[in-house]
């Protein structure tokens, strides 16, 4: 699993740098280059150096609004990384770090901070201070609730905390009120009644938890596209479902369903329908197929 979130996590970091002009910034890996460049720095990469410490002199480069830390040795985030008040893009992924300090409400430009494959086990509070943050990225930590700093953050459009230990989702998520994308996949969630879910939110990974019912309020969600409830408890559906009228693909894979509400039958715009490894006869799989004619279904 960890194999596999650090392939995702490189994924993720080579979407960002595409998005950087490697002419206009080019990405400097030694902090001696940089220093006899004479150029303003903008972007850094220490990338499986090995590094327990963070270069000294790299507090100086403060125009730097790209640094990508991945893939060291470091345990604590080192104050240089403080003095850099123009970062608006810090990966640490694959690190061993276990706290984020009281400094980092300091960064008030970050808008994009992915702390990958660490020892975290809270997220610190000032992390709310960050009202520019569009991006936060906590995959394989050992968080086990949802970071309250987040709901202080409207701003947020991506959240991923997948593969942590989290069982306790705050009822008001729906302050998040840009959030566009959640992953809560792989946590150790098994009720949800109370959750509200923020109106913009498209992408919903819920799959891997212990969900045996999802809440009335994920069913007024009518901007979400792509929903995965795979490899959990449940065993009956909503009729409510029909609330989701943008929905384009649901995975229920892997449940204790037996069977779906006809009200499956007025999500117009749903193309992909999975159902594999559910306990439904040859008799509801008919009906289900002839219900809903303009969905893709896999059994």
């Amino acid at each position: 699993m960890k194999k596999l979130l650090l392939i995702i996590s490189l994924l993720s970091l080579s979407q960002i740098k595409a998005q950087i002009d490697p002419l206009k910034y080019p990405t400097y890996t030694e902090i001696e280059d940089a220093l006899k460049s004479g150029k303003t720095v903008y972007s850094m990469s220490f990338r499986d150096k090995g590094l327990f410490n963070i270069p000294k002199d790299l507090s100086k480069m403060n125009s730097l609004f790209f640094l990508n830390l991945m893939g060291n040795k470091l345990e604590k985030m080192d104050q240089q990384i403080f003095a850099l008040k123009e970062l608006e893009i810090l990966n640490i992924n694959s690190n061993s770090i276990k706290f984020i300090p009281d400094e980092i409400g300091e960064l008030k430009k970050l808008h994009t901070f992915s702390m990958n494959l660490n020892s975290l086990t809270k997220i610190n509070p000032n992390l709310a201070k960050l009202q520019n943050l569009k991006m936060v990225h906590f995959d394989a930590n050992n968080l086990n609730v949802f970071p309250e700093a987040l709901l202080k953050i409207p701003a947020l459009e991506e959240i991923n905390l997948s593969s942590n230990q989290i069982s306790f989702v705050s009822q008001d998520l729906d302050k998040i009120k840009n959030l566009r994308y959640l992953n809560l996949s792989a946590n150790q969630i098994n009720d949800l009644t109370d959750v509200k879910f923020p109106s913009k939110i498209k992408y919903l990974e819920l799959q891997q938890n212990s969900i045996v019912k999802l809440p009335d309020y994920l069913f007024k969600s009518e901007n979400l596209e792509f929903l995965n409830v795979s490899n959990n408890n449940l065993k009956e559906i909503s009729p409510k479902v029909k609330g989701l009228k943008g929905v384009v693909s649901i995975n229920l894979a892997h449940n204790q369903l037996k069977d779906l509400p006809e009200e499956f039958q007025q999500l117009k715009n749903l193309k992909t329908l999975i159902l594999a490894g559910n306990p439904m006869d040859k008799e509801t799989i008919q009906k289900l197929k002839e219900l809903m004619p303009q969905t893709q279904i896999y059994f």
